[in-house]
């Protein structure tokens, strides 16, 4: 019989807490690995990362490597979604309004997603080598569903957290019934934003309002 793997996150290290605000710790992927995970890959599976309101959404989208994303089109602009470094590099070119391009994610590692169009626009898939995945929501706590019984290693990851924090919060959990995983804390500490490029390497344009050929036709 499967079981659940349940736990919670805290971020630190970014500061002084807002205290007119509760903390927000959302936005931290969990997933389990084992030897029988590492070479599994969905077949046929779809995620999805809308492009609206000049926004990627979910910011955050782990999905099973084999998986392929759509990216569907909601604004009345033309975008044009791509990735140029680190993971899996792809763009899907300048389409408009209605329309929706994938892309399939063969390879296990973190995708920076960019619009060539917005600067603003930015997102991360996380292409992982396993099916068993969740991401915290705002007060931390996650919940990875429909687990095997066995052994496996947990891993941690959030976009402010460099890889050495995340590498040392690696550890092993035995799953035999509804496991919970003791707190974790993740350290914000020593992150760096870098500014983007757009795909050609190049600095973005002066700021527009989407005029002449990025904005849709009215009909």
């Amino acid at each position: 019989m499967n079981a659940n793997v349940t736990g919670s996150v805290q971020l630190v290290g970014n500061g002084a807490p807002d205290s007119r605000h509760k903390p927000d710790y959302s936005g931290v992927v969990v997933w389990l690995t084992s030897p029988a995970t590492l070479s599994a890959q969905s077949a046929g599976k779809h995620a999805v990362m809308l492009q609206k309101g000049k926004t990627f959404t979910p910011h955050i989208l782990p999905i099973q490597a084999g998986t392929s994303v759509d990216f569907p089109n909601l604004d009345p602009i033309f975008h044009n979604a791509f990735s140029n470094f680190d993971g899996e590099i792809f763009d899907i070119g300048l389409y408009p309004p209605g329309q929706s391009r994938s892309v399939r994610f063969e390879r296990p590692g973190i995708v920076r997603v960019f619009c060539n169009i917005h600067p603003s626009m930015s997102a991360i898939i996380l292409v992982l080598n396993s099916p068993y995945f969740a991401v915290s929501g705002r007060s931390g706590e996650y919940k990875i569903e429909n687990v095997p019984r066995g052994t496996y290693n947990i891993h941690f990851f959030h976009e402010r957290a460099t890889s050495t924090t995340l590498d040392t919060l690696t550890q092993r959990v035995t799953v035999s019934s509804t496991t919970c995983v003791p707190l974790i804390r993740i350290s914000e500490s020593g992150y760096l934003p870098v500014a983007h490029k757009n795909k050609y390497g190049q600095d973005y344009p002066p700021a527009n309002d989407d005029a002449g050929s990025y904005k849709a036709p009215v009909k």
